[in-house]
């Protein structure tokens, strides 16, 4: 029976979000054809555009199939439908890209799938041991992109022209391979050198994989070129080459991280949670901090010194694939660069600034267009929290309701920086881009901010920054003002950016009861504030509460060598006498001509600048503990105590005092300096910081509670405010998604920025 013109119905469709570079558009050619429906489906700098036409019924069974079943990489934010005038197509095809308006969310980078990694293995395929094998459910995406729409020809693969047979498999729509951007083999792919410290190349592709994975044995570092930048690696089961790298690289102490052939030989090193395998298995396949084995005898002793946790991986590229399965151990990997400076993403530059760490590297000529490390999380309460947004999630992307006609630029903070976007219901945060220390990291930032303006076609009609005058964001904020009268410049003070930011994750439109505890940030009386409550909506806060003020003698000094903080408590305590008198191991670590000099320094407030960061007071507790060395690397105390907090158990805790706005410490203080058993100071320094929570949080019992800032980074004492807060039916948000340190800053901004007036 023939259908009437009446029962034939064509609908154009607007989808938006993770929709290109993921498969969805042979996914929508296969639908229609299984639907007999006919039509058309393209990109454009939206998203995907679908013309389809058929009987009423099917037409409405293929859009909600559409919902249903999209590809595992796609994310549908937006769907929309409008009916418009039939047409006389013969079949359903998928037509040319077309350029417009640029607001499709781009895809991250995304891990070697089970398809391609069981192709690339098979030696009966054409890519057997290929290590640039991919195809549409994964490989390479922001990392080799110039512009959107993503296209082969807006990427580092337009000088790789395909073969017959991947041009072939290109244009199938019911191959895997279709319009997968990367793809290539080994006669049209790029190619794998072997290359010394002379920059000779001395074997490729097989060859090379070869030489890299004998210099590995022979206890050499070496540096790998992966999707987003180099990284050194060496065998983590060999003392003298770990301990090597780190004295090379000036990295005598901070945690390594280590990547694993499979589960099964990791979980021979580390004890693995079920949400934690998962995590460490999924498709994006982050750094995840997990505790060591106590017995474990294959990781060195120097990959994680001092601490109960690694940062374990698998491989995550084909090349990864190829070396671990070679070498049969564990490695190394940790991102090549100078310390405070981004990832090495060129070979000239390798060599150029790090001539000392490596003699040989693992080549390739895909060149890398925009840099990126990898993530890094862990599991807290059985919920994801993320320290570093980078590989495998950044460029995250969600929309908002929150409609605003100007477009806006976030700048983040100092440390950890990222960089938001938000525009036409979009906001768009960047990968982990470092900390702003030095010239070559602010290249990188100015490099990042370029790559969204083009990616996005994207002029800011606001630029927010933090308040800190001396932040090189601020610095970079007032200078494009300067240069661009028309742009609007806010700046958000960097503790209620820091409660933004969960704000913005969980879409809260409330008032909430936010804890922001870190190490420093600007405050708006112009101290140094890191132990902040503060009552916050999206459009203003309060501060409720803070930690009383003490003084950091030395200033930046002082953050380096925690005992001058500690001592800085006991002045404002006890009296100089006291002190001398004081039959401590810590008293003792200062001669009497120090403690003056500090003393004087303090009273004068010479180079002693107030805060009042929770940091900071990690810092004065742990050497308190005994511990007086300077800090190697940022949060060490933290993850020290963290250690000791669950060797040494204790539901115990400290006496302190809430009064006026004021968290009093003084008696806490005089506690510790009294302790007879000071392996337990750790855990009830941290359990009384999380009743410390409790109780204010119970004078505001209605309010969502917020935990935000670097501090929360320490999984015991999130742990313990997060039981203790649900033990007493309190509501909490904790990000997940976001950076829970100041790489989540920049959310907070443009969340901000949104709710303000047009």
């Amino acid at each position: 029976m023939l259908l009437s013109a009446e029962s034939i119905y064509r609908k154009k469709i607007y989808i938006s979000g993770i929709v290109q570079g993921v498969g969805f558009r042979p996914f929508i050619y296969a639908l229609a054809n299984k639907h007999k429906l006919r039509g058309f489906v393209f990109n454009d700098g939206n998203g995907v555009v679908i013309e389809v036409q058929g009987e009423n019924e099917t037409v409405f069974k293929f859009i909600k199939e559409i919902d249903l079943s999209a590809p595992p990489l796609s994310r549908i934010d937006t769907l929309n439908i409008e009916d418009i005038k039939l047409k006389t197509d013969d079949d359903f095809t998928i037509i040319e890209s077309q350029d417009t308006s640029l607001s499709t969310m781009l895809s991250p980078d995304m891990t070697l799938c089970n398809d391609c990694k069981r192709e690339m293995f098979d030696k009966k395929n054409r890519r057997y041991m290929y290590p640039f094998i991919n195809c549409i459910n994964c490989g390479p995406r922001y990392t080799i992109i110039k512009k959107l729409p993503y296209d082969r020809k807006n990427t580092s693969m337009q000088n790789f022209a395909m073969c017959d047979k991947c041009k072939a498999e290109y244009e199938d729509p019911t191959n895997r391979r279709y319009h997968a951007q990367p793809i290539s083999c080994y006669d049209c792919g790029p190619k794998l050198e072997f290359i010394s410290l002379m920059e000779v190349c001395q074997a490729q592709d097989n060859e090379a994989v070869e030489k890299i994975c004998d210099c590995i044995k022979s206890g050499k570092t070496v540096a790998i070129k992966g999707l987003g930048g180099f990284h050194l690696v060496c065998d983590a089961r060999n003392e003298e080459a770990v301990m090597l790298l780190r004295i090379n690289k000036h990295r005598l102490t901070k945690p390594l991280a280590v990547m694993f052939e499979n589960m099964q030989s990791l979980q021979k090193v580390c004890k693995i949670a079920k949400s934690e395998k998962e995590l460490i298995v999924s498709k994006e396949r982050p750094i995840v901090l997990v505790k060591k084995k106590k017995q474990q005898q294959i990781l060195c002793k120097y990959i994680a010194p001092n601490i109960d946790r690694v940062g374990v991986f698998l491989p995550y590229t084909p090349l990864h694939e190829l070396i671990l399965k070679k070498l049969k151990f564990p490695i190394v990997a940790t991102s090549a660069n100078l310390s405070d400076e981004p990832i090495i993403q060129d070979q000239k530059e390798l060599f150029k600034k790090l001539p000392l760490v490596v003699e040989v590297s693992l080549n390739h000529n895909r060149e890398i267009i925009n840099g990126c490390d990898d993530s890094v999380m862990m599991q807290v309460a059985n919920q994801n929290i993320t320290l570093r947004l980078a590989r495998g999630f950044a460029p995250l992307s969600f929309v908002t309701k929150i409609q605003k006609s100007k477009k806006i630029l976030a700048l983040g903070a100092q440390q950890k920086s990222t960089i938001t976007l938000a525009f036409e219901g979009n906001i768009i945060i960047s990968p982990y881009i470092g900390d702003l220390n030095t010239v070559g990291s602010m290249e990188y930032f100015r490099q990042t901010v370029q790559t969204f303006q083009r990616l996005y076609n994207f002029k800011p009609d606001i630029i927010v920054c933090d308040k800190h005058p001396r932040y090189e964001t601020t610095k970079w904020a007032k200078e494009y003002i300067q240069n661009h009268p028309s742009c609007e410049l806010m700046q958000v003070q960097h503790h209620y950016a820091h409660a933004l930011s969960t704000m913005a994750e969980y879409a809260l439109d409330e008032e909430v009861l936010a804890f922001c505890f870190d190490g420093t940030g600007f405050g708006d009386d112009g101290k140094l504030w890191g132990g902040e409550v503060l009552l916050a909506t999206a459009h203003k806060y309060k501060r409720v509460y803070h930690l009383e003020e003490f003084a950091l003698i030395g200033g930046e000094k002082a953050i380096k060598e925690p005992r001058r903080v500690a001592l800085s408590l006991l002045f404002e305590i006890f009296s100089l006498d006291e002190i001398y008198e004081m039959q401590n191991d810590f008293v003792s670590s200062f001669d009497k001509n120090e403690i003056q000099t500090l003393h004087l320094m303090q009273k004068r407030g010479i180079n002693s600048v107030k805060t009042t960061s929770v940091g900071r007071l990690f810092d004065a507790v742990y050497a308190l503990c005994g511990f007086f060395e300077p800090l190697q690397y940022e949060g060490e105390s933290g993850m020290i105590m963290e250690r000791l907090s669950c060797e040494f158990r204790t539901k115990r805790k400290y006496k302190f005092t809430l009064y006026n706005d004021v968290i009093c410490c003084q008696n806490l203080i005089k506690s510790i300096v009294n302790e007879t058993k000071k392996e337990l100071i750790p855990a009830k320094f941290m359990n009384t910081l999380a009743e410390m929570i409790l109780q204010i949080s119970l004078q505001y019992k209605n309010k969502r509670v917020i935990l935000s800032g670097g501090v929360f980074q320490n999984s015991y004492l999130l742990e313990k405010v997060v039981v203790l807060l649900t033990k007493n039916n309190i509501k909490y948000s904790v990000a997940s998604k976001v950076p829970i340190n100041d790489g989540g800053i920049s959310l907070g901004q443009a969340y901000y920025a949104l709710h303000q007036n047009n």
